[in-house]
């Protein structure tokens, strides 16, 4: 979890890194608004709009106009419904639009729209479509995938059979840690992947899925995830199967749920891609657009890893 102090002093950093840019912004005067869209309903995402309400707080003050953010989620991870949320916010014409892509073939023409009705589009979470002008905020996903792998090896001593939970296999970050994570057990000849389990970003989904293959699997030695509902699962999933212990688990990103597993010994640790930090300069991006301002293309945020005696 990124700790108070360090998101205190980003918002410091912004303001003076932005200051003056911030003053020819101050001129136009009107009020911004900008609408996050995330990939479901979801706590992580909670986090992420924490982060971007703290950034809109503080453009606001140190430009003297107005500046919001609107948060509107689709109940559950379907493109469909993402791309219809999309269109709403286009259609009221906002300053810039915050997506998370749940498949960015899917989203394609949504977002193409959105560019086209001049709405400056910032992606979260996922990295930037490669001939789009747009601005990707987040982690380096492979690195984040990566690490958990790595992890979950060393505690199962090198060896052994593993299962991974995909998340929303379509979305482009699940879709890059579970390719990494695979290709660090592919290093290992002594350990196996049995099973896959796709959560679509619910918990509850990644428990049941983690049940039955843990059932299926009695020699399971270890689990790693691609998305942040998919190792809370996993977790209660081992708990309640009482092999706590015996299989190894290392998670993704700092839910409060994630934490507690961590501080009671279910899972080992987590890799997390600070959503708050995402959400804060997802937003920094957007207004610097609206301004008239070149963005960069890519804002990586960084992974913090968690352990019980980092937590």
């Amino acid at each position: 979890m990124m700790k108070k102090s360090l998101f205190l002093s980003t918002l410091l950093v912004a303001t003076t890194a932005f200051a003056p840019c911030i003053a020819r912004a101050a001129d136009d005067g009107g009020a911004l608004r900008f609408v996050l869209v995330p990939k479901v309903v979801h706590p992580w995402f909670d986090k992420v709009n924490n982060g971007a309400q703290a950034a809109a707080q503080m453009l606001s003050k140190a430009t003297g106009r107005a500046i919001t953010v609107e948060y509107r989620a689709p109940q559950t991870a379907d493109v469909s419904a993402q791309n219809d949320i999309i269109e709403r916010a286009v259609a009221t014409h906002p300053n810039g639009i915050l997506l998370d892509p749940l498949d960015e073939k899917g989203n394609r023409s949504t977002m193409e729209e959105a560019v086209g009705e001049g709405v400056g589009l910032t992606v979260f979470d996922s990295p930037p479509p490669k001939d789009m002008d747009v601005t990707g905020v987040g982690a380096d996903f492979c690195e984040q995938g990566t690490i958990a792998a790595e992890r979950l090896v060393q505690l199962i001593g090198k060896k052994g059979e593993v299962a991974i939970m995909m998340g929303v296999p379509t979305a482009p970050n699940h879709a890059m840690r579970a390719e990494c994570e695979k290709k660090v057990f592919a290093k290992y000849p002594d350990i196996k992947v049995v099973a896959t389990g796709i959560d679509n970003d619910s918990i509850e989904t990644a428990q049941k899925q983690a049940s039955a293959i843990i059932q299926a699997h009695p020699n399971l030695s270890g689990w790693v995830a691609c998305d942040a509902a998919g190792p809370v699962g996993v977790g209660q999933a081992i708990r309640e199967s009482g092999q706590t212990g015996k299989i190894k688990e290392v998670g993704l990103d700092n839910l409060n749920d994630m934490i507690q597993l961590i501080k009671d010994g279910v899972a080992e640790s987590s890799a997390s891609s600070r959503p708050e930090m995402q959400g804060y300069w997802a937003v920094v991006a957007a207004w610097q657009k609206a301004a008239g301002q070149k963005t960069p293309k890519y804002i990586d945020t960084g992974i913090d890893v968690l352990t019980k005696q980092s937590l």
